[in-house]
């Protein structure tokens, strides 16, 4: 069974998405929790939250409203506050050229699971979302409704830096219909214009001239000081891609027993020195990864009710069901078998 490759985005969507929760009178804890993502996140701009965990977010809440039009709401929600400093930074640009430029220059802050471009079609330009693709199932990082989040937010945003009307003239979505859902014209009030579906990519169409309108609150000395914070901002969130690649690394092999850091730092081509020097800057260890990757797995697995927990405890390394079983239990708090049952419930 291939193991799930780990693609996050900033913690900052916890204001965004705790706004629109509330507004739509759901209750934030209970599917925060359900999700799996910890409200306090918010607190450190370093935290990411896993695409996954957003991803089931966004399908719980749209679950609970009859319109299922949830991730058109989060735009609605949108704060400055939610991008960090790369927000406030696109905010005192001189125009909304610099400001996506920003979003492609440091989009790495906001995002690994897709790549945002700007193309020139003549009079007319286009923001793209390339979105990722998991390398062994090449099935989409993003799935549609939470790309019709990221959408939403970013022409939310634009509408509030111009301060005037953004009419996109269309959006192309990289998404067949038949895998969204059945009535989009949720989409067309939104964007407030025509919606294609079945495209390579998707892309927002809109006049040049709207590239160089003056931003409202442009000021180039606060826009300077932020892009000092933006990139060390940036240089923190590349260094945790050692943590990344070590979990890469661990997922290969969990089903043959747990990796040592020994044949970690091997397969990365590292000294074992050099990996334990380089995680201690960042704050962790090889034992805390480990830990937090099976922790993730675990979770992930014990809702998958095909899977036994002896097929689990083999797919995360463990030696034998009982040690996964008290492993489970420090992790949650709860033993396997009572964490489905609540979890099945909860989904009824």
């Amino acid at each position: 069974m291939a193991m799930t490759e780990n693609f996050t985005t900033i913690s900052g969507w916890i204001i965004t998405l705790t706004r629109a929760i509330n507004a739509s009178g759901l209750d934030a804890g209970l599917l925060f929790d359900k999700a799996g993502i910890n409200p306090s996140w918010v607190k450190d701009p370093d935290r990411r939250i896993d695409i996954e965990s957003f991803s089931r977010l966004i399908e719980y809440c749209n679950k609970e409203i009859p319109t299922r039009d949830f991730s058109t709401r989060v735009g609605k929600y949108f704060h400055p506050g939610m991008f960090h400093a790369l927000g406030y930074s696109m905010m005192t640009s001189s125009n909304l050229d610099d400001a996506f430029k920003l979003i492609i220059t440091y989009q790495k802050i906001l995002t690994d699971g897709c790549r945002f471009e700007m193309t020139d079609h003549g009079s007319f330009v286009s923001l793209e979302l390339k979105v990722e693709k998991y390398s062994m199932t090449q099935r989409s990082v993003m799935t549609q409704e939470v790309v019709e989040s990221f959408l939403a937010v970013i022409i939310e945003f634009t509408r509030s830096l111009i301060h005037e009307k953004f009419d996109i003239t269309k959006v192309e979505m990289g998404f067949c219909a038949s895998s969204g859902l059945d009535d989009s014209t949720y989409l067309e009030t939104f964007f407030d214009c025509p919606i294609e579906f079945g495209h390579s990519d998707t892309r927002i169409f809109f006049k040049k001239s709207y590239l160089y309108e003056s931003l409202a609150v442009s000021n180039p000395v606060i826009n300077h000081a932020h892009k000092s914070v933006l990139d060390d901002f940036l240089r923190r969130v590349e260094r945790h891609d050692l943590t990344y690649l070590i979990k890469q690394e661990i997922y290969k092999s969990l089903a043959f027993g747990a990796p040592s850091q020994q044949e970690i730092a091997k397969n990365l081509g590292m000294s074992i020195r050099n990996m334990q020097r380089k995680l201690f800057e960042q704050g962790t260890n090889y034992k805390e990864i480990l830990e937090d990757t099976r922790h993730s797995l675990a979770v992930s697995y014990i809702k998958q009710a095909h899977l036994s927990c002896c097929e689990i405890s083999y797919l995360l390394g463990f030696s034998n069901v009982g040690n996964f079983n008290r492993a489970f239990k420090r992790w949650t708090g709860k033993a396997p078998g009572n964490y489905r049952k609540i979890y099945i419930q909860t989904e009824v």
